[in-house]
């Protein structure tokens, strides 16, 4: 039997060829979903060069081995993507009881193709990739008036904790809660 119509899944760890396409999603997705909330001039000034450039610096030349992207894609198309790095520390904040831990820096899927699952692919994946080096705690800061990003962590076992904190962004203060998510010795969040 052969099915027709479907597009194939994955998620993958990205290469320098994605960076446009990383940075194609980054914008779609912030003047798609975050219009009221950030600056519209930065919107509006977003340099697509400038921005696969960057993205493109992060794959190829990683701060540390604890930095990584990976991208979800349907077919050949890269519809999304999720950044990885050492989880920094809060002020007066004590380490994780738990051990190590990773910050999402980044998870966007481009809102047209959103509710397919690659969202979860992406956790499941990062998952896959930090629980066997070490990880057991994973970050992630949302901006408070993310509802769609805060429901879909939550959905995933995720919660929100006590800390919180303001971005300054042209003269605008974003405030943002992190989000947390234990990892099981078996892998499983907790």
């Amino acid at each position: 039997m052969q099915l027709t119509g479907r597009a194939e899944s994955s998620v993958r760890p990205a290469v320098p060829a994605d960076a446009a396409d990383i940075a194609r999603v980054q914008r779609v997705t912030w003047r798609t979903a975050y219009r009221a909330l950030l600056p519209a001039d930065a919107l509006d000034a977003w340099d697509d060069d400038a921005a696969a450039t960057a993205w493109r610096s992060a794959v190829e030349a990683p701060p540390t081995p604890g930095h990584g992207v990976l991208v979800a894609c349907e077919g050949s198309t890269v519809v999304g993507f999720l950044a990885h790095a050492p989880a920094e520390l809060a002020p007066h904040e004590p380490r994780s009881p738990h051990g190590p831990a990773a910050e999402l820096t980044a998870l966007l899927v481009e809102p047209r193709w959103g509710r397919r699952g690659h969202g979860s692919r992406l956790l499941a994946a990062a998952v896959d990739l930090l629980e066997p080096v070490g990880v057991r705690d994973l970050r992630m800061w949302v901006p408070e008036e993310d509802r769609v990003t805060s429901g879909f962590l939550q959905s995933a076992g995720w919660a929100a904790d006590s800390w919180t904190r303001g971005l300054e962004a042209d003269g605008r203060t974003i405030r943002e809660r992190r989000w947390h998510a234990l990892l099981a010795e078996d892998g499983d969040q907790a």
